[in-house]
Order: structure tokens, then sequence, then C-alpha cells
């Protein structure tokens, strides 16, 4: 019954069932939802590596191996809660990683993402990070919506089994 619920109402259903809850649902640990938004924010990260994948198949050797670390830099973490103070955030970001290419220069995987995704005078731009988002944005929706969902019908289904037994 709190499936069909919850489905029904959507997002705001969702929202407001979480206020009911105890406070096993919202924690310092982040609950049900730092869950949903990681998976949702996985689903971006993913999408972000095939394109950073699929731009790497014209480049020379050198610039391939430092693509590659590139890919793997390609992050999810959490970010710190919204200036409201309460409130969950991730990020899919760059983690900066240091490298030597083949000249000796030192360059980090930040520097090399933005003359990637913006472009500089010597090389044209190729986006990577906002393509992902616009094409993968809704999915990721959907995503944090539904783990959301059976987060918090799982934690409900306990609640009431336990105050139920006693």
């Amino acid at each position: 019954m709190a499936e069909v619920e919850l489905r029904e109402r959507g997002i705001d259903g969702v929202l407001e069932m979480l206020q009911r809850l105890p406070a096993e649902v919202v924690s310092k640990k982040g609950g049900p939802v730092k869950t949903a938004l990681r998976a949702a924010a996985r689903v971006i990260q993913r999408e972000e590596v095939l394109n950073l994948a699929a731009s790497i198949g014209s480049l020379s050797t050198d610039d391939a191996v430092t693509t590659g670390l590139l890919e793997k830099s390609v992050i999810v973490s959490r970010g710190k809660a919204p200036s409201s103070g309460k409130g969950e955030r991730y990020l899919v970001r760059i983690k900066r990683r240091t490298y030597t290419r083949a000249s000796g220069e030192k360059v980090t995987t930040l520097k090399t993402a933005q003359i990637k995704e913006y472009g500089s005078e010597k090389q044209v731009a190729e986006p990577f990070i906002r393509p992902a988002f616009n094409a993968k944005a809704q999915q990721a929706i959907s995503v944090a919506q539904t783990e959301l969902v059976k987060a918090v019908e799982r934690i409900a289904s306990k609640l009431a089994r336990s105050k139920g037994g006693r």
C-alpha cells in the first residue's frame, strides 16, 4: 500500500513521507537521500567517462595515456551541505592528480580537463562534462527518485515490523 501511495504522489510524496519518518532516515550519515543522490551522480559520471573515452581515439599515444589518467580521475564525491545547512549534495568532479608529460612539464588532471572542456588558444574545445549532464540529467533524476522510494519503503516496512512485533 505504501508503494502505490508513494508512486502516485511522486517526489513530493516521497519528501512528505521523509519528513514524517523518524531520525533513522535523516542522519549525519545521509540516510536514503545520500544513497539516492550518489546513484544519480554515478549515472552522470559514467556518461562523462564514456564521452572522454570517445574523444581519445584520434589522439597520439602520449595524449592517450594522459587522457586515461583523466578518465580515472572523474569521480563522485560527497559535497558540503547546501548553504541552508540541511540537505545532501553529491558532485561529479575531476580528482586533482599531478603527472609529468614526456616533455618533463608537470600538469594536473584539473588543468587538462579544463582545457579539454573549454579549449585554449592552441586547442579546440572538446566538451565532455556539459554534454554528459545534458544527456543524462533526466535519467539521473529518475534514478534518484526510484532509489529514494525504494529506500524509504524499506525503512518504513522495517519500522512497521518492529512496532508491530512489540
